[in-house]
């Protein structure tokens, strides 16, 4: 259990597509959607943490990110900088979250923002596979599809699960974005026939088992002020970069730890969630995820799709939002999309998503093949 309390105060995501706005334009409407969604002014703001990464590559073709901030901002603060792939939203929270409590500073804002659709799909392709392990993955073209198509393969073998398995993930994110106005395919209907007759990218994972790379951005404001949505638990592990180094390819230990760590701080169990935001950049990943965060004992994540368990009318909905896979994947910016949905599930406001239960929710960002992972947990405080 941690001793100062932390709250959520505001939240702002912009809509995740492949429009060509730029970082700025993307970052201005998130800070101001966050700021309307609260009582307070830009001024308030004691210090900034952003995460991006791939700024350096597209129009702005800017590495240092804190300066550019400030001459958008117009103020001279403290901001820093947490790149960290597919995770960096995650960290950049996590680290805000221990900065405040570390700090006088009494209200941090997290930003993360990419606009990676921006670049060509040469560039794109080795933006990302800079998060892997330089060898075998960057040299010898194992991508990340062809990881966690491995990482299926040996959880098919050992433990029985199917290729229609992941097809129901797929579709039941595909079905939860259909009616998210901010997710990619809002209003793109999806079905179960089109997933499972999508290309083969890499034998099991097909085409719809693959997120989509997209351009966005979000934001959220955390305090010492007391609100009515609390960071109860904040968990970050860090482990190797390759899957295929690890003892055990069906199971991220990162994540393991990282849930453990903040289940702890919370003083809560799985069986006690309501809602959970999880890193499906895979089908797979989403499926390993079940089992690693506790929902499921090892080897019977499966049957928490097949029964309906995470489906949005579930004991335990999964990706409302949409998920990576539907929603879309910004890289930088999913972490605190994540954190966005379930705080905007809590306050009653995501319409035919809305769920009825949200006293406790969870968010699990990962970074590479589940070298860096971050979990967080909220309590819903009104009710």
């Amino acid at each position: 259990m941690v001793s100062m309390k932390v709250y959520i105060k505001g939240v702002g995501m912009t809509k995740f597509g492949v429009d060509r706005k730029s970082s700025h334009e993307r970052i201005c409407e998130v800070i101001g959607e966050c700021l309307k969604s609260t009582d307070m002014n830009f001024d308030d703001i004691d210090v900034i943490f952003a995460s991006n990464s791939e700024s350096e590559r597209n129009e702005e073709r800017q590495k240092h990110q804190g300066p550019m901030l400030s001459t958008l901002f117009q103020r001279e603060m403290p901001i820093l900088n947490v790149p960290a792939g597919c995770a960096g939203g995650g960290v950049a929270l996590w680290n805000s979250i221990n900065y405040l409590r570390s700090s006088d500073c009494k209200n941090i804002m997290v930003i993360g923002y990419d606009n990676i659709v921006s670049l060509t799909s040469e560039i794109i392709t080795d933006e990302i596979l800079m998060g892997s392990e330089r060898i075998c993955e960057q040299t010898e073209g194992l991508n990340f599809p062809a990881q966690n198509a491995l990482v299926a393969q040996q959880y098919m073998m050992k433990y029985g699960a199917t290729s229609d398995d992941l097809a129901l993930i797929a579709l039941k994110n595909h079905e939860n974005a259909f009616d998210n106005p901010k997710a990619m395919f809002y209003k793109k209907k999806v079905t179960l026939d089109m997933i499972k007759k999508s290309p083969v990218v890499a034998s099991p994972l097909r085409l719809f088992d693959c997120s989509i790379s997209v351009n966005g951005a979000a934001a959220a404001i955390i305090s010492k002020d007391p609100g009515n949505i609390e960071i109860i638990g904040s968990g970050m592990c860090t482990t190797s970069l390759s899957p295929i180094e690890r003892k055990d390819m069906t199971s991220m230990s990162s994540t393991i730890k990282a849930a453990k760590t903040a289940y702890e701080q919370a003083g809560i169990k799985p069986e006690d969630l309501d809602i959970a935001e999880l890193h499906d950049a895979f089908t797979p990943l989403e499926l390993l995820s079940y089992e690693d965060l506790g929902f499921a004992k090892k080897g019977h994540g499966a049957e928490l799709i097949r029964d309906g368990t995470t489906k949005i009318n579930g004991s335990l909905p999964v990706n409302t939002s949409g998920g990576l896979k539907a929603k879309g994947h910004p890289v930088s910016a999913t972490g605190v999309s994540q954190i966005y949905e379930i705080v905007r599930q809590m306050r009653g406001r995501c319409d035919k998503r809305q769920l009825d239960r949200t006293r406790t929710g969870l968010a699990h960002n990962v970074g590479g093949a589940g070298s860096t992972v971050t979990v967080h947990i909220l309590k819903n405080l009104g009710g």
